[in-house]
């Protein structure tokens, strides 16, 4: 027993040598990094437009940067230890150092994932057949300076195979894993030979050889000592001063200069700016909690409304058009507090089933699998159109607040997806006529059609409740309109009655070319006066993005349409005059919406978008002046 106790020791410590001597030149190599969520609206869905702003995601939901998992160590025997020590510690902890360290980037749109190739890759547990021969690695060459180690384990061992295409691909760095899986095999191979009585496999060569590498390979194990200790000390300094292990900060600071050009002209140029911060959490690598901080101090440019409305205190953004708003207008604050924007949390149910719960905040373009209108959506964020109206759907601004939703995939290309959300606005208020199905609320259904990558459709589908001192496309925040005229929004409210809509929406996008992009969406909504009368509101727009305009990451963009307004209602376009017993007709000129946009992207970080806006007959209203809003954004992200 003594006997073959000592025969085995001297084995392993012979393999294990010729096993180093395969790998440390590609262990002594550079170890490779493992590779690496919105805009506003398309950071939560594929299209999906953020109502207060989310900058967030995506239809794709972020994944938490993996942990380093560690292989427990090798067996102690005397014999592998004082042979392997130094080499086996440094080359684990180099790999497990370098990982864990690049494991600390930001997240942005989706967070890292390590990819880790089979065990046996290296080591033909899953790769080709056992090779008999050396000379079947087409890569490795007798001219090769780990040939000889490599013909030993081949020839007299018999423990390495190659990849299914007949290569070693001995440069790249060797894993814990591999490191493992060769070991063992190695191992499991000198046992059946020990047992098989073969007594003349170390020779005094084998021993001298594995001698001559440990002092041939100092050099080198020295470097990759202080590689180690200058890893420990820098994953030391960032596990003492990180954040969290499971959130990731980004945000966006947007810096507006802007004015407003008619000839009944009572603004003056502005300066605004909008900040949003999003911690973006996961807790399993596959869900993603949003928690959005949000400043700002953005208004809208006044003019006179069409429909005298009486409006409590406190709501100065209901006193103008909502025609030509910018994107900075929403979410935030007007006042420079900092507010809870947006709290959302993703997460799949199944491998075809996505859910969205929002506390507050929440919007339909937040969760809907998009809301094709590529390169002008984003989250109503600093990335995309400069417009309210161009940036999404009016459609999908009707209502916003608490709820949930999910999204069905019928396959895997995700070819149909069926998207059901319910969002209400005052879902914290207990009180009576509010909560979260007696208050105003929003429910969505939307079938998303994507043949291909050039091409999709939308099919969409909105009923909604909105008492009688909140507006119909209001975001769910109720006291501001963001998008269309003050006849569409406010008819309900001038007449102090509760209104019900059903609008019906479609929305598609062709790609002609990568720089040639053309969306378009149309809407019908009907309201019908709770009590009193129906109606009719309309919307449609046509825009051509074209993308690396000029330069590659630039945006140049072109969009008309109509913002919604009131058609038509049974008893006559007609309101009642404050004050006066007698009706007024009530204007139905079209209103058009002439965009125009350029974002210059200097950096990865930091774009600059000049932009113009043209209302003709504002607040459907040809008796009312054109005007122009023009604006130069930069935009911040980080």
């Amino acid at each position: 027993m003594a006997f073959k106790l000592l025969w085995s020791l001297l084995i392993r410590s012979s393999v294990v040598g010729a096993i180093l001597l395969a790998a440390t030149g590609a262990i002594a190599a550079d170890m490779p990094v493992p590779a690496k969520p919105v805009t506003d609206a398309e950071l939560l869905t594929s299209n999906g437009s953020s109502e207060s702003e989310q900058p967030t995601a995506p239809a794709a939901i972020p994944a938490v940067t993996p942990i380093v998992q560690v292989l427990s160590p090798v067996p102690s025997e005397t014999a592998i230890a004082d042979e392997i020590s130094t080499e086996d510690k440094i080359s684990t902890e180099v790999n497990e150092f370098e990982l864990d360290f690049a494991e600390q980037e930001p997240v942005e749109q989706n967070l890292v994932e390590q990819n880790l190739e089979p065990v046996g890759d290296r080591f033909g547990n899953d790769s080709m057949a056992q090779i008999t021969s050396v000379s079947q690695l087409s890569d490795v060459q007798p001219t090769d300076w780990a040939f000889q180690a490599l013909q030993s384990l081949v020839e007299r061992y018999g423990v390495i195979a190659g990849y299914p295409d007949g290569t070693f691909r001995g440069n790249r760095a060797l894993t814990r894993y591999e490191f493992a899986a060769g070991l063992n095999a190695a191992l499991d191979r000198i046992n059946e030979l020990v047992q098989a009585g073969v007594e003349d496999l170390p020779t005094q060569a084998d021993l001298d050889v594995l001698i001559r590498l440990q002092d041939e390979f100092a050099a080198e194990l020295a470097t990759l000592r202080g590689r180690v200790d200058n890893l420990e000390a820098r994953s030391a300094e960032l596990e003492a001063n990180q954040f969290s292990t499971t959130t990731k900060l980004v945000g966006e600071a947007i810096f507006s200069v802007s004015d407003y050009f008619g000839d009944s002209d009572n603004n003056q140029a502005v300066f605004q700016h909008r900040v949003r911060l999003d911690l973006v959490t996961s807790f399993t690598g596959e869900d993603a909690l949003y928690t959005r901080i949000a400043t700002g101090n953005a208004r809208q440019f006044s003019q006179q409304p069409t429909l005298p409305v009486d409006l409590s205190p406190g709501t100065p953004d209901l006193t103008a058009t909502a025609e030509g708003s910018l994107t900075p207008r929403i979410g935030g604050a007007t006042d420079n507090d900092f507010v809870l924007d947006w709290l959302a949390y993703y997460f799949p149910i199944s491998a075809n089933v996505n859910a969205y719960v929002s506390a507050t905040g929440g919007i339909h373009s937040d969760y809907v699998f998009s809301t094709v209108n590529p390169f002008f959506e984003d989250f109503d964020g600093g990335s995309g159109s400069i417009s309210t109206f161009s940036q999404e759907s009016p459609i999908y601004r009707i209502g916003g607040g608490a709820g949930a939703a999910l999204n069905f995939a019928f396959d895997e290309d995700d070819t149909f997806v069926l998207s059901l959300g319910y969002l209400a606005e005052t879902a914290n208020d207990p009180s009576p006529g509010s909560g979260l199905f007696n208050g105003d609320y929003a429910a969505l259904g939307q079938l998303t059609f994507t043949p291909s990558d050039r091409f999709q459709l939308g099919l969409t589908y909105v009923h909604g409740y909105h008492s009688s001192d909140n507006p119909i496309f209001d975001l769910g925040v109720g006291d501001e309109i963001f998008v269309g005229t003050s006849p569409a929004n406010l008819v309900h409210i001038d007449r102090n009655v509760p209104a019900v809509t059903n609008s019906y929406g479609i929305e598609a996008s062709l790609q002609l070319s990568p720089r040639l992009v053309i969306n378009a969406f149309g809407g019908y909504t009907d309201l019908t006066l709770i009590g009193t009368e129906g109606g009719e509101i309309w919307y449609y727009g046509l825009g051509i993005a074209l993308p690396d305009l000029f330069q590659p990451g630039n945006l140049g963009g072109i969009f008309v349409g109509v913002e919604p307004y009131l058609g038509g209602l049974d008893g006559g376009l007609t309101y009642r005059s404050a004050g006066f017993e007698t009706d007024t007709t009530l204007q139905n000129d079209t209103s058009l919406h002439v965009e125009a946009f350029y974002k210059l992207q200097l950096s990865d970080n930091i774009s600059v978008t000049p932009g113009l806006v043209w209302i003709t007959a504002p607040d459907q209203n040809s008796g009312l002046d054109d005007y122009v809003i023009g604006t130069i954004r930069t935009t911040f992200t980080f």
